[in-house]
């Protein structure tokens, strides 16, 4: 058997990426995740670089711990992945590609209130991956995996509820569902 080159393990690494992709896996989801927390903290620091008002001291502390949790639970999720023999995303283009958090230059122009909500509005997007992933792992038979996302969501959901507080919500402000109005046809 000869070696493949280094140019070929990365192109196999990408044809089996992009077919865990077509039919999601555990790893292939969690891959998604490592990019939304890789964009996640360019985000927090855009925000904590650009954030102004009488609460901007405040929003910065919050924003520094949050950028510490997050830059360990994106080195905890990647090793999870390479612990269950999978390769986690590792560059800006695969991170580019995989994410599902929208960034935008002119957010650094918004007023405090406003780039807040956009860290809820992150960490609710990330929670759709999130949860998905745990079915997935679940149903792969893969419960370290699981367990390590479970524990992903609840911090997620934390930060959700800190920022929420900051804004003056509860933590499931803007995300109750409206089913009742259909209902009254």
């Amino acid at each position: 058997m000869t070696e493949l080159t280094i140019d070929e393990k990365f192109a196999a690494e990408q044809k089996q990426a992009d077919a865990d992709h077509h039919k999601p896996t555990a790893g292939a989801m969690t891959g998604h995740i490592v990019s939304n927390h890789a964009y996640i903290n360019v985000k927090l620091h855009q925000l904590k670089w650009f954030v102004k008002g009488p609460n901007a001291e405040n929003y910065k502390a919050v924003l520094s711990d949050t950028i510490d949790e997050n830059n360990a639970w994106f080195d905890k999720i990647a090793d999870q992945l390479l612990d269950e023999g999978e390769l986690p995303p590792s560059t800006m283009k695969e991170y580019s590609d995989y994410t599902m958090i929208e960034e935008n230059g002119a957010n650094k122009y918004l007023d405090a209130e406003s780039m807040i909500q956009t860290v809820v509005n992150d960490f609710a997007t990330d929670n759709m991956f999130v949860t998905r992933a745990i079915k997935l792992a679940q149903n792969e038979d893969r419960p370290f995996m699981a367990q390590v996302l479970v524990e992903l969501l609840g911090w997620n959901n934390h930060q959700i509820r800190i920022y929420q507080a900051l804004l003056g919500n509860d933590a499931k402000a803007g995300f109750e569902e409206d089913d009742d109005d259909d209902d009254e046809d």
